[in-house]
């Protein structure tokens, strides 16, 4: 066993699933970092009619950068806004009606902070997968920890690390193959063999 410490997504891509539910790796999730901008701690990105469409929560701006103290903005409905671009990408993919009220019971939650929204999230995402992979909380900030350190091994601006094979995608005859959406892209278009997919994912560390 080797531990890990991995940042904590919004409906993460499939290459972080890759690294949580690996058997070999103890994980150990980061709730006292600083939020860093522009990261898939607060948005996922999904595949719209239009290619990758990222889905934004919002934050109230009260100066807290620790990620456990930030809070989410409920100003603009955008759980009914993110819903609805889900429903729209996904409605006439393979598995989205099987899995629909399962997904929705996320967009139903109303956490006053952004790490209790994204573990619920994932809570709801792990019953999808059916899987109960344990996990831990950190419980200070330690820069450069002895775990292996995924805080900064996913970037929502750069190509992914990760290799992984192509699969359908609803709109992939207009835009090709989007690699390493949210989680919830795979589960819409690979259903009941999105997990053994997961597992295949080349890792690169």
């Amino acid at each position: 066993m080797q531990n890990i410490v991995l940042p904590v997504f919004y409906m993460p891509p499939v290459s972080w699933f890759s690294v949580f539910l690996d058997a070999e790796n103890e994980v150990v999730l980061e709730q006292f970092e600083n939020l860093p901008k522009q990261t898939y701690r607060s948005r996922a990105n999904i595949y719209g009619a239009n290619g990758k469409l990222s889905l934004i929560i919002p934050m109230v701006h009260n100066g807290k950068r620790v990620i456990k103290d930030i809070e989410i903005s409920y100003r603009e409905d955008w759980r009914t806004l993110h819903w609805k671009s889900i429903k729209t990408a996904y409605q006439s993919s393979p598995y989205f009606e099987y899995y629909e009220d399962k997904f929705r019971k996320i967009y139903d939650l109303k956490e006053k902070f952004l790490l209790d929204f994204n573990l619920k999230g994932l809570e709801i995402i792990q019953q999808i997968l059916k899987t109960e992979k344990a996990h831990s909380l950190n419980e200070e900030y330690i820069r450069n920890p002895e775990a292996v350190d995924f805080r900064e091994k996913f970037s929502a601006k750069q190509s992914s690390e990760f290799e992984m094979e192509e699969y359908y995608q609803t709109f992939s005859d207009k835009f090709g193959f989007l690699e390493d959406l949210s989680v919830l892209d795979l589960v819409c278009n690979k259903g009941p063999e999105s997990l053994a997919y997961i597992k295949k994912i080349k890792q690169s560390y």
